[in-house]
């Protein structure tokens, strides 16, 4: 077994040596000349463009966020070895040449670069396991491995991503599926399975919510809710007037969850004394639309005041029809 792990990683490692790469000729000539030029202090705007064939102005923009994005992950977890890999270019170099030989197209290598330059800081031993497993364990192709890396290369770099993509694949049913909630949520894929993910499930399957994945691909952060937090949400959502059965019981969760009970309660009087009905009217309104609880009282106003001045509609036409306070007010008066 030990034997066959080490010829499966082999053409791999080998790809992240300093030896000519099929990345491209750019990536070549420097890999070749770092030696050479090595008394030149290393720039990674220039690399950008060099190595990666950014436009300048766009290898200006990714080296700023390269240093942003880097100055917020050494206050979280400072790493001096991780920080030290981007002040030449033999990491970097390494990054390029694995991420060519998974078959990645120039074109790609740049695109996922420019989304995370921190991913040419990554560890090279943990990063080539890595995306040999997406490829042979999870089963994806070329263009998904791009499409995820496009999306969360953080998460290749940070953790160990493939139990993580075959639980969520199973999950929600479809690579593309997970690439969507990964998308809208940024910490999906580094969350823990056992301790985070598999207990709020269970807490929705207690709750009766019948398609838990559509509930979690509409708003995948509920996944990633502490769960004390999430025991907290569900009996106030339900309480909005929208059952767990309905699918629009994630977004009431996810609205409430950023609400104190008095900033929740103050909304629902609001409504009550702006529309003049009833407490009742008011929840029937919010189960339609829980989405209308998260607009300010100022936006709010002004759209009421246009359906009932401009539009001639009457409040209860408002409350039945509720969705109409989340159009834009400037394309309903075209």
């Amino acid at each position: 077994m030990l034997l066959r792990l080490r010829n499966r990683l082999l053409p791999l490692l080998r790809a992240a040596s300093p030896l000519p790469s099929p990345i491209h000729t750019g990536a070549c000539r420097l890999i070749s000349t770092s030696k050479a030029t090595s008394r030149v202090p290393f720039s990674l705007e220039g690399y950008l463009v060099t190595a990666c064939g950014l436009a300048p102005a766009q290898a200006r923009e990714v080296s700023k966020k390269a240093s942003h994005d880097l100055s917020k992950e050494s206050r979280r977890t400072p790493d001096k070895l991780s920080y030290s890999r981007l002040n030449s270019a033999s990491n970097p170099d390494s990054i390029l040449a694995l991420l060519s030989g998974a078959g990645l197209s120039r074109a790609d290598i740049a695109a996922v670069v420019s989304a995370d330059p921190l991913l040419l800081r990554a560890s090279v031993k943990n990063i080539a396991p890595r995306l040999l497993a997406l490829r042979d364990r999870v089963g994806l192709s070329t263009p998904q491995i791009a499409s995820f890396l496009l999306i969360d290369s953080h998460a290749l770099r940070s953790c160990d991503v493939v139990p993580r993509l075959e639980f969520f694949i199973s999950f929600y049913g479809s690579f593309e599926k997970v690439l969507v909630a990964a998308k809208r949520n940024g910490n999906l894929l580094v969350s823990s399975i056992d301790n985070l993910i598999k207990p709020n499930i269970a807490l929705f399957r207690q709750w009766g919510v019948r398609d838990i994945a559509q509930l979690c691909l509409t708003v995948p952060r509920l996944l990633t809710y502490n769960l004390e937090r999430l025991k907290e949400c569900l009996p106030r959502a339900e309480q909005l007037g929208v059952p767990p059965t309905s699918g629009r019981f994630g977004h009431a969760v996810a609205i409430v969850s950023c609400m104190s009970e008095e900033k929740l309660a103050a909304k629902l009087e609001f409504f009550k004394r702006t529309l003049g009905c009833s407490e009742c009217d008011v929840s029937t309104a919010v189960s339609k639309t829980p989405g209308i609880i998260a607009l300010s009282d100022e936006i709010l106003l002004r759209k009421i005041e246009f359906l009932c001045n401009e539009a001639a509609m009457e409040p209860r036409y408002i409350v039945e029809k509720s969705v109409l306070l989340t159009y834009s007010l400037e394309k309903s008066s075209l």
